[in-house]
């Protein structure tokens, strides 16, 4: 990128008045030249953790209900499973919070319900 002739001049004319080594000149028009040396490095969009929550019909071995959910609304999401399982809930809901908390991605839990006739599985993911 050129540099702006108005901020060359500035430049030079320190210079010419010995306010300015040459050397600090060549650095100041340098720095013009290539802002993107001096601007901040963008930076990587974050990895979103993700909780999913998939319940599958055993009896013909298709998904019934399938949501995902931010980790950050996690324990509401999960209390509100409960409603679909109610078998997570009380020491099993803690053991799972605490669980998402500490693992990086992975099957979390995989259980069924054979009175139901139903599977249920929650992943960690990343995206």
């Amino acid at each position: 990128m050129p540099v702006p002739a108005e901020e060359r001049d500035r430049i030079l004319r320190l210079v010419e008045a010995g306010q300015v080594s040459a050397a600090e000149a060549a650095r100041l028009l340098d720095a013009l030249a290539s802002p993107a040396e001096v601007a901040p490095p963008l930076r990587a969009r974050p990895r979103q953790r993700l909780v999913h929550i998939r319940v599958t019909d055993l009896l013909q071995n298709r998904p019934r209900t399938s949501v995902t959910i931010p980790v950050e609304l996690i324990e509401v999401g999960l209390r509100l499973a409960t409603r679909l399982a109610p078998q997570i809930s009380g020491s099993a809901l803690e053991q799972l919070l605490r669980a998402i908390a500490q693992a990086s991605t992975g099957r979390l839990l995989d259980f069924q319900d054979l009175e139901e006739n139903e599977r249920v599985e929650i992943f960690l993911e990343e995206r």
